[in-house]
């Protein structure tokens, strides 16, 4: 069951980013995307995240190998890393992609993104004890050709993974995971991660030991602000290679956050950037919000303090932990 606060009106927080016209010192930010999940920005090929570019562009290069076949046996890898893990016959990883969808299931991976990361056949695969066979299904690709599901989760292996056990692809871009017997995400603790953490709205709070309350995106990553960015009129600084660390953080309706001062009063709140190089971004008080590539599992602060300007954000927009 889906929790109150993506049960929320979704037409008055679509009429609420539809007004904001002089919010931070914008023309206007109206935009239609407003109801996306938050993540890494989508890359030029539309798939992953200007943060992966590089690492998906290069698996796409050298993919020659990564050709469709089939799955055959299904098995479940324990990672130390990870916990349990679908692998195919030989051994290789199995992922999800977060731009996906599962009910109903639906892969919007092809083009060069089906090169970096190949769809696995549904045909000739087959469930292995520690996944419920009732879990594997299939779904028909925009060519036409039939891709395994788990839990109606598209499947995909990743070319830069060379040898069984190889997870290259976790977390690649923020939407990019290797699957659990259950098609949730695979996650430290194992078990695909709890309950709780498989239902993170779009953008909510945890509590860190050291910095307070750190703003958190749908798969529990930090999200930060960074100092050169302008806040009014708004503006991102962190343009380029920038982003191959500092992914920006797609809009999240105000519907689908949790203790995120999500409110705006005309002038600055919870808006939208329209950026020059096309992305749209979320921004809380009107300071563009990122997550960092340096952070590889929920918790991580990594990019805390790097260059004495990137600090988590809390829920109002304030930098966390920047010296006085």
């Amino acid at each position: 069951m889906k929790t109150s606060w993506r049960s929320a009106s979704l037409v008055a927080s679509a009429a609420a980013v539809l007004v904001l016209t002089t919010a931070c010192g914008q023309e206007k930010a109206d935009d239609s995307t407003g109801s996306q999940n938050v993540g890494a920005a989508p890359a030029a090929g539309g798939y992953g995240s200007a943060g992966a570019a590089t690492e998906t562009g290069a698996a796409a290069a050298d993919g020659q190998g990564a050709v469709a076949q089939s799955a055959g046996q299904l098995a479940v890898s324990d990672t130390e890393k990870l916990g349990e893990v679908v692998t195919d016959s030989a051994g290789m990883t199995l992922y999800r992609f977060d731009k996906d969808t599962a009910e109903p299931p639906k892969s919007t991976c092809d083009g060069d993104c089906a090169t970096a990361w190949p769809p696995v056949p549904s045909s000739g695969a087959a469930a292995p004890v520690g996944i419920d066979k009732s879990l594997l299904g299939e779904v028909t690709r925009s060519d036409g050709t039939k891709q395994l599901t788990i839990d109606g989760w598209p499947q995909y292996r990743f070319a830069k993974d060379t040898k069984a056990g190889d997870v290259k692809g976790q977390g690649v871009g923020g939407t990019w995971y290797a699957s659990a017997p259950t098609g949730k995400k695979a996650s430290a603790g194992g078990g695909g991660g709890t309950a709780e953490a498989a239902d993170l709205p779009g953008l909510s709070t945890r509590n860190d030991p050291e910095l307070g309350e750190v703003v958190i995106d749908k798969n529990g990553m930090t999200v930060y602000r960074f100092e050169k960015d302008v806040p009014w009129p708004m503006k991102s600084n962190c343009i380029g290679a920038c982003l191959e660390k500092w992914p920006v953080v797609e809009p999240v309706d105000a519907a689908d956050t949790k203790g995120i001062d999500n409110k705006n009063d005309g002038k600055r709140g919870y808006v939208i950037n329209n950026r020059p190089d096309g992305l749209k971004q979320q921004s809380i008080d009107c300071w563009p919000l990122y997550t960092f590539a340096g952070d590889k599992k929920p918790g991580d602060t990594n990019g805390q303090g790097v260059g004495g300007t990137w600090y988590a954000i809390s829920p109002e927009g304030k930098p966390l932990g920047k010296p006085k």
